[in-house]
């Protein structure tokens, strides 16, 4: 069996470890996050999502995903 290495990265304040070499797309989908209804923040900054498919997720990357509530 593989051994599969790891890494340590912050998603919304709470520390995990998650497969090195992955894609901030590939990650979000393992989620199951609605990207329509989301906002991706790396690292304090707004991720185009045009463009997740082309970030690799690094050691101590800080990831925060917000949802959008609708509400009147």
């Amino acid at each position: 069996m593989k051994n599969i290495k790891k890494i340590k990265i912050k998603i919304n304040g709470k520390l995990t470890r998650i497969q090195y070499n992955i894609t901030l797309n590939d990650y979000v989908k393992k989620l199951k996050v609605p990207l329509n209804k989301v906002a991706i923040e790396l690292n304090q900054e707004i991720v185009n999502k045009k463009h997740l498919s082309k970030i690799k997720i690094k050691e101590n990357d800080k990831i925060e995903i917000v949802h959008f509530i609708g509400g009147g």
